[in-house]
């Protein structure tokens, strides 16, 4: 079983109260306009799975009924999502860390220069094209409330879902799964009455590392400055923050 660090672990800890309310909520919206627009403009989260995953996490975040309402009538509209993209830029962080940054953007020259700008200020250098991505897989991650589970329960749990892998975080359990395999999973902890707290596609790291507390302060300083970045959606690295 592996380390774990990522976006959503800082998130989970500082919550939603450390973001600006109304910077958040557009990044959620712009995912769910994406989520529409890659499966060919279908607004049914029933069939569109990245669609819901996009309602879900707005969820989490307490995102009003009426703004993710909106998003998806936007997304539906005539030529809507025409002009957001997804890029993946990679980098390094202060120590060598590696460094995946997912965006959503109208402009892509402005959110590299944005990202670049980001981390040169912060002590990081912006890497070309497979400098680092080789060393994440995409996978599907769901996150369960089990503190109440043994540890043979977690492991039938992670056996019926065809978990690749799985370790514990505080009271909630982590399970890793294939991408394509992450609907069903998620429909079969739901069926066991199982507590999600979320369930999405990430990158994980293939091994991650330790730092020591200097170069995580700064590696956990320039993530929360690249979060800021109004493009940015995720932030993954391969050294536990």
């Amino acid at each position: 079983m592996s380390g774990h660090s990522k976006w959503s672990t800082i998130k989970r800890q500082k919550g939603v109260a450390d973001i600006k309310r109304g910077q958040i909520f557009t990044k959620l919206a712009n995912a769910i306009v994406i989520a529409v627009k890659q499966n060919g403009g279908n607004t049914d989260p029933e069939t569109n799975f990245k669609l819901r995953l996009a309602i879900d996490k707005a969820r989490s975040f307490n995102m009003p009924k009426d703004n993710i309402e909106r998003s998806i009538q936007k997304a539906s509209g005539a030529g809507a999502g025409g002009d957001l993209f997804e890029a993946l830029y990679e980098g390094f962080a202060p120590g060598g860390a590696a460094l995946l940054i997912e965006a959503v953007t109208d402009n892509k020259q402005r959110t590299v220069a944005d990202v670049k700008s980001t981390l040169e200020k912060n002590g990081g250098t912006l890497a070309g094209q497979g400098a680092v991505s080789y060393l994440f897989d995409r996978v599907g991650e769901i996150v369960v409330q089990a503190s109440s589970k043994s540890e043979d329960e977690v492991l039938d749990l992670a056996i019926e879902i065809n978990s690749s892998d799985y370790f514990k975080e505080g009271e909630d359990v982590i399970f890793y799964v294939s991408p394509t395999e992450l609907s069903q999973a998620k429909n079969i902890l739901d069926q066991k009455g199982v507590s999600i707290q979320s369930a999405e596609i990430v990158f994980k790291p293939q091994v991650v590392v330790n730092a020591d507390e200097e170069a995580k302060t700064k590696l956990h300083a320039i993530i929360e400055k690249l979060e800021d970045l109004a493009d940015v959606q995720s932030v993954y690295s391969n050294v536990i923050v």
